[in-house]
């Protein structure tokens, strides 16, 4: 019952949010780097935000961890409604950061795991955000990895916050993944999400020391890695926007649907991550096979980039 109710307060916040949009014009505009072709409502994604604060009144979460969502929430959909320097959201960013370190006590294996930690959710983050390019991908690749998260036995405690905002996705879902999305998620909505989904995973790690479960995000950190690789030969600036991701060449070159290379993503993680989980259970996973998990997803990819990408490169 209460899942109910918190299921139509995040509809009711949803379409609330819309007429606020509407009224003052938050909308993205399609451009020459667009994977779409018509105005659409940007920052529906203040759903997960909004979520956490729930979680944070139920008890769900703490007040670290919900203030490190709410501050790069609130400087993201700054940025979403007037773009902003580099300096305040990377200041953010790192403020963010350092409440969530605080919060998991990652100083007690060493304050050399500070820095490394540290730069690992930047990255993450920013690669998370850049991936919002096509109807779906966001919310589709945030719910696989809720649900791997749900069945982390590490993790039990955490279930209700984990449903809450896997309630927060369905909502989100219904908006935005669909032929004509009514609404993106927005800056607002996908660093928000990035920053939740690594705390889980630094907390996951940390708590189990099993270094395996970073495969739960290979899919998105192969693609984004590569991509940001394969700018920097071409002498491209990584930091602005562009059209360079493997699903941006399958739904704008290969004219494949957003819907379906969203689910195709989706599902290709959910199975790595099924397959991470009864390596893991078997106690089957070492480094060996965690290095050759990657090396095979990164071969594959490679082969799905080379075909999506033919026409392109002639």
């Amino acid at each position: 019952m209460l899942y109910i109710v918190f299921f139509f307060v995040l509809l009711l916040a949803e379409l609330f949010y819309f007429k606020i949009a509407d009224r003052f014009n938050i909308i993205d505009k399609p451009n020459l780097r667009s994977s779409h072709t018509q105005i659409t409502l940007r920052g529906g994604g203040i759903l997960f935000p909004i979520g956490v604060v729930l979680g944070f009144g139920m008890g769900y979460v703490s007040g670290a961890l919900a203030l490190a969502i709410l501050l790069v929430a609130v400087v993201s959909f700054v940025d979403d409604i007037r773009p902003l320097s580099q300096l305040p959201r990377l200041l953010a960013h790192v403020l963010a950061i350092g409440l969530v370190l605080y919060d998991l006590e990652i100083v007690v294996l060493g304050w050399w795991w500070l820095p490394v930690v540290t730069i690992l959710l930047i990255g993450w983050t920013n690669a998370f955000n850049f991936m919002d390019g096509i109807n779906g991908i966001t919310v589709l690749y945030a719910l696989v990895s809720l649900v791997a998260f749900r069945y982390a036995p590490t993790l039990a405690g955490d279930i209700p916050m984990l449903e809450l905002m896997g309630l927060a996705c369905l909502v989100f879902a219904f908006f935005n993944l669909r032929k004509r999305a009514k609404t993106f998620a927005g800056d607002v909505g996908s660093v928000a999400m990035a920053l939740f989904l690594g705390y889980y995973m630094v907390k996951l790690i940390s708590t189990t020391q099993e270094i395996g479960y970073l495969l739960f995000f290979a899919v998105y950190g192969i693609d984004a890695v590569l991509t940001i690789f394969n700018r920097l030969r071409k002498k491209e600036n990584i930091l602005e926007a562009h059209r360079s991701h493997l699903y941006q060449y399958l739904a704008n070159e290969k004219r494949l649907p957003h819907v379906g290379v969203a689910s195709g993503y989706a599902l290709v993680q959910l199975g790595v991550n099924l397959l991470t989980v009864y390596l893991l259970e078997k106690q089957l996973m070492t480094i060996g096979v965690f290095v050759l998990m990657l090396g095979v997803m990164t071969g594959v990819y490679l082969g799905v980039r080379y075909w999506a990408t033919k026409e392109v490169r002639k």
